[in-house]
């Protein structure tokens, strides 16, 4: 009984912290800004933050989301990616408790860097998506379910589907219909999920674009099909539900 409470806290906790990582590297990778070097400032006052500043989710919640010394607006992408990132840790340690749940939450942590880089600026880094497909396979070794050669097949299927649209489209079309980090960021789901989780993530990933799209028109949001959308990250959103039940349901 401890146990079961002890990892969906850790993971949580964990989550805390890679969060604030995280964060910090959506916004300042795209910026040409190291993650690791530098202090962390404010972007109002360029006041250096300290120890009682830097406390995930903490600090943005008691000072309501404004520099303790100027009163500027933090960039709210912080509390924002730091919360998701827990509820991601807390999901796998109430799914599967244990180092396979630790596994699953470094999973859910990666897709959530890729999707926030995605919706924030188009964005798929390679190195990102090779890291999340290299986690895949080192998990699959590790014995950890799906079996490696369903994780292989899975990653040649993922990406060679996508790949095939987004050619047959601009064969098509005469213009780019997809972004090409959308197929390499499929292929590494597959090597996460295996072949079989495939279809079921392509179309929550299609429903949940529906469903964006749907509530964009309600609220007046004229939508046209030329419209630029981060597919790559409605990739990511279905494919740690698709994880956490292909896990948890052989758990």
């Amino acid at each position: 009984m401890a146990e079961l409470a002890f990892w969906p806290l850790l993971l949580a906790l964990l989550g805390a912290v890679i969060g604030s990582f995280v964060a910090t590297l959506v916004i300042r990778w795209p910026q040409g800004r190291s993650v690791v070097r530098g202090r962390s400032r404010c972007d109002g006052c360029d006041r250096v933050l300290g120890a009682r500043d830097l406390v995930p989710l903490v600090s943005a919640a008691l000072a309501r989301g404004t520099c303790r010394r100027c009163g500027a607006a933090i960039d709210p992408l912080h509390w924002r990616v730091e919360a998701i990132a827990v509820v991601i840790g807390l999901a796998a340690g109430v799914a599967v408790p244990g180092p396979v749940g630790l596994a699953g939450a470094v999973f859910g942590w990666l897709l959530l860097a890729l999707a926030a880089l995605d919706v924030t600026d188009f964005w798929l880094p390679d190195a990102l998506t090779l890291t999340l497909a290299l986690v895949g396979l080192a998990s699959g070794a590790l014995g950890i379910d799906p079996p490696l050669a369903d994780r292989l097949i899975g990653g040649a299927t993922g990406f060679g589907a996508l790949w095939l649209i987004a050619t047959a489209y601009r064969v098509t079309r005469g213009v780019e219909g997809m972004g090409g980090g959308d197929p390499k960021l499929f292929g590494a789901i597959g090597l996460w999920l295996g072949w079989r989780m495939l279809p079921v993530v392509l179309f929550l990933a299609a429903l949940t674009g529906l469903a964006i799209v749907a509530v964009g028109m309600v609220r007046g949001r004229s939508a046209r099909l030329d419209d630029r959308a981060p597919f790559g990250a409605l990739l990511a959103v279905a494919a740690y539900p698709a994880w956490l039940f292909l896990l948890g349901s052989g758990a």
